[in-house]
């Protein structure tokens, strides 16, 4: 009886960790008004999570930076008949969540909702409403100016935020990714309703858009879901992606700001998504400084230095090669031995590579580490749009582990003697002047 019991038991355990482990199927297909869409079903919650992610990220602002910011926060404040406190009121009676986000590349509107026919129904039929016809009131475009004005203002006042929109426009120069997604407190003042109007009417359209969906419905359910999304929008145009930022020269940016605390960041151009190096780099990113306490850089700056509680580095791709970034904060009279510190690590990790030991420990975390990654429907939503929108093998997830045990130091250390370019570096330091 005890062997029979010990049987079930294992059996079940077996069961329980090949579930979590599951990857998700995905399938994918395109509606007849152009809408790309990737669906994974998912039964074990009675949920359902659909992303939008549109081509209409600040990249797309133009000279109004925020724009896109500004517009995809007024999408909520009416459609039809119904006023900002109406639309809420319909998504909270079906306990449905609405949400909206801009980054560089691009913009998603996301929808939560209970997979129980009549809720899901309500709910859609109000996303649907939000997203294709919304009336962008003109009382609600002027508050949502000011509190952007207020939040920029805010900005002004944190030396994080000045040493990240710093970084990245003495990285960019004149690229659209020198732009930050929140605007400019000069640019947003002269948005209008119209410009309001008129990149809704461009960006939200069929052919601009990804639609991402895991949940609680067959296959059926969520063509016709789709369906009833693209015939809502207009069918559009496709646009011209963007062009890629050309890499500057060395320079070295100190802002005075009256604080212990010196913010800095160090970095260059780096690689476009789904580069052939990305795994090579992500890998041996783990080991320079992405892998926490572990990493060379949170050795050398803070375990043997002390020179700052944490420090880190990472690639961050985009449809064009995106910034390679290390970053970190420490007093003001440290903050130069810290920038030569990690200059000197990263130095030698570009002419030395790392060991042995520290990529088969930094493959064990990476791959041990993975299935938490997609352990949620919404981290599975990421995915899918992440897939979907960068045109990325439909076999990503499932090929993920693969691609980080196949990646070898000779791998890694032509990788970054190949991509890292010291004559390219920008360093800037946001803090007192005793921090230059």
């Amino acid at each position: 009886m005890k062997l029979y019991s010990k049987l079930i038991f294992t059996l079940i355990f077996v069961c329980m960790c090949s579930k979590t482990y599951a990857l998700p199927d995905i399938k994918t297909w395109t509606t007849n008004n152009g809408l790309k869409v990737l669906f994974v079903e998912s039964t074990e919650l009675p949920m359902l999570d659909l992303a939008l992610t549109f081509d209409a990220g600040s990249a797309r602002d133009g000279k109004l930076a925020g724009l896109s910011v500004m517009m995809h926060s007024l999408l909520d404040k009416g459609t039809g008949k119904l006023d900002a406190d109406a639309v809420a009121s319909k998504f909270e009676d079906v306990g449905a969540q609405y949400s909206t986000s801009v980054n560089l590349d691009n913009s998603s509107i996301t929808l939560r909702s209970l997979s129980d026919e009549k809720l899901l129904s309500n709910a859609l039929n109000n996303f649907i409403a939000v997203i294709s016809k919304p009336s962008f009131p003109e009382r609600d475009f002027m508050r949502e100016r000011k509190r952007l004005l207020i939040s920029l203002e805010d900005q002004d006042q944190r030396p994080s935020a000045i040493v990240s929109r710093t970084f990245y426009k003495s990285l960019f120069f004149d690229h659209p990714y020198a732009q930050p997604s929140s605007g400019r407190k000069e640019t947003v003042n002269k948005i209008s309703l119209e410009d309001i109007q008129q990149f809704h009417a461009k960006h939200i359209v069929a052919t601009n858009s990804i639609l991402a969906i895991v949940g609680d419905i067959n296959i059926s359910k969520a063509k016709s879901i789709a369906d009833n999304i693209s015939q809502a929008l207009p069918k559009g145009t496709a646009l011209e992606p963007i062009g890629p930022a050309k890499r500057g020269k060395n320079v070295t940016e100190h802002i005075e700001f009256p604080s212990q605390q010196a913010h800095v960041r160090i970095g260059q151009v780096g690689i476009e998504r789904g580069h052939p190096d990305y795994f090579s780099l992500y890998v041996g990113n783990h080991i320079l400084g992405g892998g926490g306490f572990t990493s060379r850089l949170v050795e050398e700056v803070r375990s043997k230095r002390g020179l700052s509680y944490s420090v880190y580095s990472y690639f961050l791709p985009l449809q064009q090669p995106g910034p390679f970034m290390l970053g970190l904060q420490t007093r003001s009279d440290q903050a130069q031995q810290a920038i030569e510190v990690c200059n000197d690590v990263l130095n030698d990790y570009v002419s030395n590579g790392p060991t042995e030991e520290e990529l088969k420990l930094s493959k064990q975390s990476i791959i041990s580490g993975f299935p938490l990654r997609i352990d949620s429907n919404k981290d599975i939503l990421g995915y899918l749009s992440l897939i979907g929108f960068y045109n990325l093998p439909l076999s990503y997830l499932q090929d993920f582990t693969t691609n980080i045990e196949q990646v070898s130091l000779q791998d890694i250390q032509q990788a970054f003697r190949k991509h890292i370019d010291f004559k390219s570096f920008v360093t800037v330091v946001v803090g007192s002047e005793q921090a230059s």
